[in-house]
């Protein structure tokens, strides 16, 4: 399991002053939060750290970019992302406090501060970490998929930057911006939410609109297939995997339209023959089984977990 010393965590000491003080008889939510600071800039939204000063704890704040605040397709999917984050209550996601509106009417919503390193920062510096270790941090998103799956909920940006270690080995999935639910009537068709975005790496050329980020996204949902279903993020996963057995995505590039033509049409090479270590033959079959174009040969996460706790 990966830890980071406790110092990483960034928590003060609690004193009795703290914990004791007088709440005052009239509670006014819109001084709720005080002492803001940015640290994150999303492609639309901004994330916060802020003062909760009725429990006195720092948190996460969550709330649309200024010119975003007015568009109606941005508050709607805030608003899902802040109530599929607050439903979905398992250990490997981050905790949803509240939701609610500023003084000026904007939505918002609070969630668990956690310090510590995203996979992609840990992939960085991959040799440092044990294999075991890696696996491990992927068998924990395995559970938190497995979960939300069954909750009927498809993340659909699995990637390493949504991947969080905290400083006492907790693994947590981040992000549910662009998380799939589905209507109570199947036969519906997709709300004005569904809009098309790509996240692509720096200095590539040729972006697409597409859902997610290109080095991650399944054949599937590169086409917007209607059909999609939870493997998608087994898909994602598998990617993962590779790069974590590999040190290298999948498939590389510089032009996405080219990326995106090898993740519908091409199979990687096998990562025991593109990496110069030994690579577990059980890891290596499940990542490529992960990685399979046909969504219904992927294993499920419930399949994944299970695999590798067999012993690999």
């Amino acid at each position: 399991m990966l830890e980071f010393q406790q110092q990483d965590a960034c928590e003060a000491q609690l004193y009795i002053e703290e914990t004791d003080a007088t709440l005052p008889g009239k509670l006014n939510p819109n001084t709720r939060y005080a002492f803001f600071s940015t640290i994150a800039k999303g492609g639309k939204s901004l994330i916060k750290s802020c003062r909760d000063l009725h429990l006195r704890r720092t948190v996460c704040y969550k709330t649309l970019r200024p010119e975003f605040i007015d568009n109606e397709i941005e508050n709607k999917r805030l608003l899902r992302e802040a109530r599929i984050s607050a439903l979905l209550q398992h250990p490997n996601t981050i905790p949803t406090y509240e939701l609610g509106r500023d003084s000026r009417g904007n939505l918002y919503f609070t969630m668990k501060l956690v310090h510590g390193y995203t996979l992609r920062e840990i992939l960085n510096y991959r040799d440092r970490y044990d294999l075991s270790q890696l696996m491990d941090v992927i068998m924990q998103v395995g559970r938190a998929l497995a979960y939300a799956h069954s909750r009927g909920v498809l993340h659909r940006d699995i990637k390493p930057e949504n991947i969080l270690v905290g400083p006492y080995g907790e693994v947590l999935v981040l992000d549910w911006g662009l998380a799939k639910v589905w209507s109570k009537d199947k036969e519906q068709l997709e709300d004005d939410t569904e809009v098309d975005e790509v996240e692509a790496e720096p200095g590539m050329t040729g972006e697409g609109k597409l859902q997610g980020t290109v080095m991650y996204m399944s054949p599937e949902q590169i086409d917007r297939d209607p059909k999609i279903s939870f493997n998608s993020d087994i898909y994602s996963l598998g990617a993962i995997i590779y790069e974590s057995l590999t040190g290298v995505t999948p498939f590389q590039g510089d032009i996405v339209q080219s990326l995106l033509q090898q993740i519908r049409d091409d199979l990687p090479t096998d990562p025991r023959t593109a990496n110069k270590t030994r690579v577990p033959d059980a890891l290596a079959e499940l990542c490529m089984q992960c990685l399979q174009k046909d969504a219904a040969t992927r294993p499920n996460a419930n399949e994944l977990i299970q695999r590798l706790q067999s012993g690999w």
